[in-house]
């Protein structure tokens, strides 16, 4: 199963997102394939969202972008396990295969949604009326229900459809306690944890395997059985990792499916230890890397650096 896009490929076009399309006004919406918006009554519906609004700032949780409009909704961009979005300079250029939404600017340019699979989505949130947009200085998050004023808590008030999401390890930093406290909550194999986006938003296959490497530590370590100091060594892996990859602008793996905001392929997938290694030796060890299926996944690790 494919892993990305994860968090680091969803921030790189989130970041890009923020000085390409900011402040830019939506002309027109075309919608070629209605699941892509299927949490609309119908195309029409969706359009009318979008149709006239500006864009006003673009942000992230997990692996869900968060186009910020002048009227207080937010157009969330999910991209499934294969999607793309693609920013063009004209409606001349030739449109990808399954080119699902296409989002003309009055300024020019437009803004294509790619989906073969159609596992991604768009659609407009509206936020509930008790939300707050908080002051630029706000706290950090606190709790395990998306409590406190991080940046990934607020975006989860402000979107109700997102509420479901553990913290981001990105927006959301945390104490190594917390962090400890959210572990032992759950017994569980820290893979599959860590996959879980009740848990922690944004990691997927990939990244997974990455952070658990740089851990020291093995996919099926129960979560309660860490001790304080790999409970630090997990969440320093996680952040450095992510921080890492998004540092080289994500992972293109051999489906060759990633691609940024222009097109371009990531680069962090030269600096990948363990996945989709099999065979190859560890860089730390030279044991060679392992696979094995778990839980419907490939799952690379090196046996002698993973405990």
């Amino acid at each position: 199963m494919v892993g990305v896009p994860e968090l680091p490929e969803v921030e790189t076009l989130r970041q890009d997102l923020s000085k390409e399309v900011s402040g830019r006004r939506i002309k027109a919406v075309a919608v070629a394939n209605g699941r892509s918006v299927r949490r609309h009554a119908s195309a029409k519906h969706f359009r009318s969202r979008l149709e006239g609004r500006s864009i006003k700032s673009v942000s992230r949780l997990g692996k869900y972008l968060l186009l910020h409009l002048d009227n207080a909704d937010t157009l969330v961009v999910h991209l499934g396990m294969s999607g793309q979005l693609l920013r063009v300079k004209g409606s001349k250029e030739p449109k990808p295969k399954h080119t699902h939404v296409v989002i003309t600017f009055t300024q020019g340019g437009e803004l294509r949604y790619v989906d073969p699979r159609t596992f991604g989505e768009m659609f407009v949130s509206t936020p509930p009326e008790t939300f707050k947009a908080p002051p630029a200085s706000a706290g950090t998050f606190s709790t395990s229900t998306g409590g406190g004023m991080g940046a990934g808590a607020v975006s989860r008030r402000q979107v109700p459809e997102l509420s479901h999401l553990g913290f981001d390890p990105i927006e959301d930093m945390m104490s190594w306690d917390r962090f400890a406290v959210l572990l032992r909550q759950h017994k569980a194999g820290l893979k599959a944890l860590l996959m879980d986006q009740q848990f922690v938003a944004g990691i997927g296959n990939v990244y997974s395997d990455e952070i658990l490497f740089a851990a020291g530590l093995r996919f099926d370590r129960l979560s309660d059985s860490l001790s304080v100091i790999e409970t630090r060594r997990l969440y320093r892996a996680m952040v450095e990792t992510l921080a890492e990859a998004i540092k080289h602008r994500g992972s293109t793996l051999a489906d060759e499916q990633y691609r940024d905001l222009f097109g371009e392929a990531g680069d962090y997938q030269g600096s990948h230890q363990v996945y989709d290694r099999e065979g190859q030796p560890c860089r730390r060890c030279r044991s060679p890397i392992v696979r094995v299926r778990a839980g419907g996944r490939s799952t690379y690790f090196c046996e002698h650096c993973q405990i």
